[in-house]
């Protein structure tokens, strides 16, 4: 629907039976997120809270939380946005063909501009009629270890200084700090990635030596949630692209004072400039399961903060998945999945797999027709379709990319238990294995060498299979400190082994060892895979169990171990199986846990006629 308010959304959601209003008094400090994530994990209504302690704003939750409860919030937009992405060619090939289909791409570009902004006075824009301080927001903390309260679903709003307007704008979804660690009242801190749009625009004005006005909203139309979220090319503005899933156009204005163009029909305007200053940013919980560690990231320097009469403060909680994200990812996902061949030319299907963290493991369907002409098939197209992935767009955060031919009409990336069969019997692992070092990597992830640095595996295979994969378990030989092992799927085998006592970025001597052992091993070709982990118990209690603690835990380049492995013109091989060291490190970041006290505290609310009774 087109939406002109969050405020007319949460309505609407509500007269459906959407939504459920939870009137008792809880506190944004554990205890309203713990109550979100377990209605989230109930697949249960949005969740209107509406007596928030220390602070007078209602927040609202779940909004996102089913994929039914998207398709009906957008249910007469969906069709549009996909009849404009066939009809333009999709969304790279709008902007890197333009004289192809003139007629058709002017009218649909024509469409997207009449739909995507319109002009508002100042004095009537609802987000200016009232002002507040930043002690009068709702200050969510989410897992007990975080540095402070953070904004969860920040829409940041910045324009390159190299070209300002709209067409250089970038709206994202950045980390923003409330309060806690250095912050005064007057700052908050702002947590940008790599690969992320708002961070070219600070290098930007750091090198004009001038600072970068941002602005952070919070609220709105939902249609501006999924724009700030959805991977698009640069040269789209994610405001214009929200007029359009949002059925109607953005509302804009300016200000004498504002530096930026103003969000009408937002709930909150934090408006603000980054300079050359950092403060210490973190810990927070997030969505690889873990608490991203204390950095110094820049400093927003807040100027004003207004708000919308009866303003609402929409929030999530990141955690480890699924969560509310995922369902975002999902449906981001399915709108632009026909898309990802026009993307990247002779990719199939892309699959970054929730299950293991989004960004630690990527699973690709692609062409191979580079060699048709061979007697065996061996991957090379699939090189070139790798690191065209990892080169561009969020694809480049992946860690281990498993990239297959498309050779298996049956085969599905969706599918992840039968992705990975049908790789492990295919690779050769003398030449299908291809790290790279030292690499720029996901912000979020700790196993690497430093911030922002670590390696990747590209993991490519093509052709006929050459193993047949163990499903009942073999007695394995007598391995030194190994007391217990276990399946977690066809030719996987899991190991319990001892604590991890080695320094960031060197092997265990003890693994080549192990490897060489496993080489020998009558099994060796029936499990190709073998992983070493703390507590086989819980890595082999599910299979998102197992992808999580594996993918999560382990840097390629560090943590992978073979038999008889060696390294020829420079690149590595072995033989099966391949190791992978998923333990925990000493290095790694915590994982997230409820707060016990909290967590009974919640639990009596949900009790037999208690006021949370029957939400999950």
């Amino acid at each position: 629907m087109a939406w002109s308010s969050l405020a007319r959304c949460v309505k609407d959601l509500e007269q459906a039976g959407q939504l459920r209003r939870i009137e008792v008094e809880l506190d944004p400090y554990l205890e309203i997120a713990a109550v979100q994530r377990r209605v989230f994990a109930a697949k249960g209504p949005a969740l209107l809270f509406t007596n928030v302690r220390g602070t007078p704003f209602p927040m609202v939750a779940n909004l996102f939380g089913t994929m039914d409860r998207l398709y009906y919030i957008f249910r007469n937009e969906i069709p549009l946005i996909r009849r404009f992405l066939d009809q333009a060619g999709g969304i790279a090939s709008f902007f890197e063909h333009p004289f192809k289909n003139v007629r058709n791409i002017v009218s649909m570009a024509g469409r997207l501009l009449t739909m995507g902004t319109r002009s508002m006075r100042a004095r009537s824009a609802p987000v200016l009629a009232n002002t507040c301080t930043k002690a009068d927001l709702p200050h969510l903390v989410s897992w007990p270890l975080d540095g402070g309260a953070f904004i969860t679903l920040p829409l940041v709003y910045s324009e390159d200084p190299a070209s300002p307007g709209l067409s250089s704008s970038n709206l994202g979804m950045y980390r923003i700090q409330l309060s806690g660690n250095k912050h005064t009242e007057s700052e908050m801190g702002v947590h940008y990635q790599i690969h992320r749009g708002l961070g070219v625009h600070h290098a930007h004005a750091l090198a004009r030596g001038i600072p970068l006005p941002v602005t952070v909203y919070v609220g709105g139309p939902p249609a501006l949630t999924i724009a700030a979220v959805m991977p698009l090319p640069e040269g789209i503005s994610e405001l214009r692209f929200a007029g359009l899933l949002g059925g109607q156009g953005v509302s804009l204005t300016k200000t004498s004072d504002a530096g930026l163009p103003i969000l009408c029909d937002a709930d909150f305007c934090i408006q603000g400039v980054l300079g050359p200053v950092v403060k210490p940013e973190g810990p927070f919980g997030d969505h690889v399961g873990y608490y991203s560690l204390q950095h110094d990231f820049p400093v927003l320097s807040v100027r004003k903060i207004t708000h919308r009469t009866n303003a609402i403060w929409p929030f999530t909680t990141v955690g480890r998945p699924p969560q509310e994200d995922s369902v975002l990812g999902a449906f981001i996902h399915e709108l632009t999945a026909p898309f990802v061949s026009r993307v990247f030319p002779g990719i199939r299907a892309v699959h970054a797999v929730d299950a293991a963290g989004v960004h630690p493991l990527l699973l690709a369907l692609a062409d191979d027709r580079y060699t048709p002409y061979a007697a065996t098939r061996k991957p090379r197209e699939l090189l070139t379709q790798a690191l065209h992935l990892l080169g561009n767009t969020q694809t480049a955060l992946a860690k281990y990319l498993l990239i297959a031919a498309r050779e298996d009409v049956s085969l599905s990336v969706a599918d992840v238990p039968g992705f990975l069969r049908h790789v492990l019997e295919r690779t050769d692992f003398s030449t299908d294995l291809h790290f790279l070092a030292a690499m720029p990597g996901d912000t979020l992830d700790y196993t690497g060498t430093d911030l922002n640095e670590g390696s990747k595996l590209i993991w490519a295979v093509a052709g006929e299979k050459r193993r047949t994969l163990g499903s009942e378990y073999l007695d394995l030989p007598a391995l030194p400190r190994i007391p217990r092992a276990a399946l977690a799927g066809q030719g996987i085998l899991v190991l319990e082994g001892p604590l991890h006592n080695c320094p960031r970025g060197e092997q265990d001597p003890e693994l080549f060892v192990l490897c060489d052992m496993l080489a020998e091993w009558e099994g060796a070709s029936q499990f190709p895979l073998v992983v070493l982990v703390d507590n086989l118990a819980r890595a082999t209690a599910s299979f998102e169990n197992f992808l999580w603690i594996t993918f999560t835990r382990s840097d390629p380049a560090c943590d992978c171990y073979g038999g008889r492995e060696c390294v020829r013109a420079k690149k590595w091989s072995c033989q099966a199986p391949l190791l992978i060291d998923a333990r925990k490190k000493a290095f790694h970041p915590a994982p997230l846990v409820e707060d016990s006290v909290t967590t009974e505290h919640i639990n009596q609310l949900a009790g037999p006629g208690g006021p949370l009774a029957g939400l999950w």
